[in-house]
Order: structure tokens, then C-alpha cells, then sequence
């Protein structure tokens, strides 16, 4: 937990791989008239990491996403996209900066198929036409980066599982070659096989190199593909983790306040003087 955590010895700090931070939010705050959805809240994602971002409902996820994603304007705080202030007014704006995110419905059109899905509003033109033949190759080249389990470009989206439709998504989310992805509840009622296909494809943006903000409420999927964990609560920085550092027991009591009740700081105390 930031400010809880014991100190880091030199030599362990200085084997640590740096990073470059692609996103960084300072300071954000937002409010809805008399509502305060995010106060002080602070984010940091680097390139090749994938940070969970988790809380109860209310806790203020989806806000901070859909400010960073453009949707929402804060009232206060900086924002910084690979090291540069950036000031995000639209969704339009933080796609053309680099900011992907699929959310949870996923926005697919059941009646066209993967490639249309693809590079709906983004189609590749030879003059006045669409290059069909163009963009199915770049489809698959897309889909086998992600070593994704898809039959064919031409099905229509209504004939693909759960998972191939999360699929889909996330692959769209490449085709502007982004540098953060923001994923909402990728696993969201999906089966076993499909979740783990799922989580493999987060894993597999990690490892080109994207930073990955993961939103979910799955506790087991964040300690599977997640490097850190930070937690909103009410609207603010609750704690964050690194993700071998930490138990199921110490995130649900981070995201429910357990942690921060009279019992549990006695109990803390009396660990920390043995």
C-alpha cells in the first residue's frame, strides 16, 4: 500500500527494470453538481504494464475512465500522455493521442462481420472505394498478433462466442496503434475457457509493449495478469499494490474500508510492535 509498504533495499531497487510512464494523471478531481465523484486522484501507467484498477460500485472507475477516455472533462488536475500535458475534451481527441478503450457492451454490429467491425469509420480507401482486400489482411494480421481464436474475417459478429466478440474488440482498439489500452470488464459473464482467452489477449498487449488499464471486479483475474493494483475508493486513492505483494483478504478490505476501521488499525499496530 503506498506510504504502508516497508522500505525497498538499494540494490533490489536498482535491479528493477525502468519503465517509461505512458499515463499520468495528477491531482484529477470531478464533480456532478453536488455529487463529488474524484477527488486527488492520482494514476500512473507505464509501457508493458498492466495496472488493475479496482473498487466497490460508486467507488469512481468508471468516471476516471471515461475521463481519460475523453469523455468527461475534470475540473481540476494535469494529465500527461508520454510525458507531455495533454488536455482531453473528446473521445475523438484521446483516440488520435493514442488512448484506446473498450467498453463493456463492447459497441459491435451483430449483423457485419470482423473486418467491417474492425475498421467501421476507419476503412481503407482506393480512391472513391473501400480496399476489401486491403483491409481483411490487415484483419488477420491484427488477430494473429494477438494469437486470437477466429474462424474466419467474413463471420458476421452475431455467429462469434463471447470471448471471440472480447476479442473483436480489443483488436479494433489496436488498429490506430494506441499506446494505452482501457479495458471495462473484459471477462464480464463470460464462461472459464473464454476468460482465460480473454485474460491471455491482456497479457499479450502487455508484452507489445502497451500500457493496459484493466477494470473488473474479479479479484482473481486482476492477480492473474495484473503488475499493480490501485483501488478507488469513494472517489479517491484508496491503496495500490504491487501484485505479488498482496492478498485477496488485504484488497477486499482496501476496497470496502475494512482496513481503515478501529479494529483493523489496532490490529495492525500490534503486528508492526512484535
Amino acid at each position: 500500500m503506498r506510504g504502508g509498504r516497508p522500505p525497498v533495499s538499494t540494490a533490489l531497487h536498482a535491479a528493477a527494470p525502468v519503465r517509461e510512464t505512458v499515463l499520468s494523471l495528477t491531482g484529477v478531481h470531478k464533480r456532478f453538481g453536488a455529487v463529488q465523484a474524484l477527488t486527488d486522484v492520482h494514476l500512473e501507467v507505464a509501457a508493458g504494464e498492466v495496472v488493475a484498477l479496482v473498487g466497490d460500485n460508486g467507488a469512481g472507475k468508471s468516471t476516471l475512465v471515461k475521463v481519460i477516455s475523453g469523455v468527461y472533462i475534470p475540473d481540476e488536475g494535469e494529465v500527461e500522455l508520454a510525458g507531455q500535458k495533454v488536455r482531453i475534451t473528446a473521445p475523438s481527441q484521446a483516440q488520435s493521442l493514442g488512448i484506446a478503450t473498450v467498453f463493456q457492451d463492447l459497441a459491435l454490429c451483430d449483423n457485419l462481420d470482423v473486418v467491417a467491425n474492425l475498421f467501421l469509420g476507419q476503412e481503407h480507401l482506393t480512391g472513391p472505394f473501400i480496399d476489401e482486400v486491403s483491409m481483411e489482411k490487415d484483419a488477420w494480421r491484427l488477430l494473429r498478433s494477438l494469437s486470437a481464436k477466429i474462424p474466419s474475417v467474413r463471420i458476421a459478429i452475431a455467429g462469434l462466442s463471447g470471448g471471440q466478440r472480447q476479442t473483436v474488440a480489443i483488436a479494433r482498439s489496436l488498429v490506430g496503434s494506441p499506446k494505452v489500452v482501457m479495458l471495462d470488464e473484459p471477462t464480464a459473464a463470460l464462461g472459464v475457457a473464454q476468460t482465460a482467452e480473454v485474460l491471455n489477449l491482456v497479457e499479450r498487449l502487455r508484452d507489445q509493449g502497451l500500457g493496459v488499464i484493466l477494470i473488473s471486479h474479479n479479484m482473481a483475474d486482476v492477480q492473474a495478469v495484473a503488475d499493480r493494483i490501485v483501488v478507488l475508493r469513494l472517489g479517491r486513492n484508496a491503496a495500490e499494490f504491487d501484485v505479488e505483494d498482496v492478498t485477496t483478504e488485504q484488497l477486499v478490505a482496501a476496497i470496502t474500508g475494512a482496513s481503515d476501521n478501529v479494529v483493523a488499525a489496532r490490529q495492525s499496530r500490534k503486528e508492526g510492535s512484535s
